[in-house]
């Protein structure tokens, strides 16, 4: 295998193993309180199993993933089958197949609240285009990474539009599609060779073209948030800045709260991947797509062999000789562009 491939694969893997870590460090502290978590675990800084009582959580192991990587592998797979042109149809039955497996499973973390009235409208008789036309939460950003890892940065139009693709079915609105824009062009400039800062640039200027399509949501505006929230961070010490992301940021599923929050934390932790995973696990709210998110973004920029080895060893429910099998699946596909990376800056100094 070249290099290049080498290393353009090695920060795939990074995108998608990060986004695990992330999720599954923040499993056990989802939907709580930071006051809650501080009482029940302490500061978390390593795997930990739920209590007893968790709402979406008990009975998980400490380790486990949730349904932020189980999605995010389930649509890379969809991409790698469809070819050019998104099955959306495949994608909606893949996601309602998910589903059923997880409860088969006795999983509480199912489809989010967008995912859900939109499948639900789906299977009413609502053409796919339609049924996402109120879906302005979280979703489509969390799941995005395998579209940054197969779409080149530039054209930039290019990536957004399959961005806006994979959106349409349950979060075709311009939030979500800004929200996912984002994030995705920062794994597209991590796994091109950027660094955390240049994939932060860029996210913004994607966050904006992302935001004149799909349906007009109200809400802030996703770019401004992103650059806001992490200037607010930018220099503080981290306990401040944690507590500025709680108090002003916001956690929760809106996109406009935990999507830009996501970058305060890829500023706080310097792009360490696992510092981002530690920083969102204790930040309260949707800390596992928070973590899943910024951790993502962190291990595209750093690649999979600079992850922390020894916590990946622990991860459960994810299997990574699938997971490999899929970078690689989503990098040729990267490669057949015949446009790699040109325009997007090639690799920075500092990864």
């Amino acid at each position: 295998m070249p290099d290049d491939t080498r290393d353009t694969t090695d920060r795939a893997m990074g995108a998608l193993v990060g986004g695990a870590l992330g999720d599954a460090l923040g499993m056990p502290t989802q939907l709580l309180s930071p006051a809650r978590i501080a009482e029940l675990y302490g500061h978390v800084e390593g795997f930990i199993t739920p209590f007893a009582d968790h709402p979406v959580s008990k009975g998980l192991p400490a380790g486990t993933i949730t349904d932020d990587t189980e999605q995010a592998l389930l649509l890379g797979r969809i991409l790698v089958e469809s070819g050019n042109r998104f099955d959306h149809a495949r994608w909606v039955n893949a996601l309602l197949d998910w589903e059923r497996d997880v409860k088969a499973r006795g999983s509480y973390d199912l489809l989010g609240p967008s995912t859900k009235r939109a499948i639900d409208a789906i299977n009413n008789g609502i053409p796919a285009e339609e049924a996402g036309r109120s879906g302005d939460t979280n979703g489509a950003a969390m799941r995005i990474a395998p579209v940054g890892i197969m779409m080149p940065l530039e054209p930039l139009d290019a990536l957004v539009a399959k961005v806006a693709e994979t959106c349409m079915a349950t979060h075709n609105t311009s939030i979500a599609i800004a929200s996912a824009a984002a994030v995705a062009a920062a794994i597209s400039r991590g796994v091109a060779g950027g660094d955390w800062r240049a994939a932060s640039d860029n996210a913004i200027t994607a966050a904006r073209r992302g935001a004149t399509l799909g349906h007009w949501a109200t809400g802030g505006d996703i770019a401004a948030r992103i650059a806001w929230a992490q200037e607010l961070v930018r220099g503080k010490a981290t306990k401040d800045a944690i507590r500025l992301i709680i108090d002003l940021v916001g956690t929760g599923v809106a996109s406009q709260e935990s999507v830009p929050a996501a970058f305060a934390v890829l500023e706080v932790a310097g792009g360490d991947p696992w510092q981002a995973a530690v920083i969102s696990a204790n930040l309260g709210g949707d800390t596992d797509t928070i973590g899943a998110i910024a951790a993502g973004m962190a291990g595209a920029c750093t690649g999979f062999s600079r992850l922390p080895q020894n916590r990946i060893a622990n991860l459960k429910g994810i299997d990574m000789t699938g997971v490999s099998a899929l970078a690689a699946d989503l990098v040729v596909a990267r490669m057949s562009k015949g446009r790699v990376d040109k325009g997007s800056g090639g690799k920075d100094a500092a990864a």
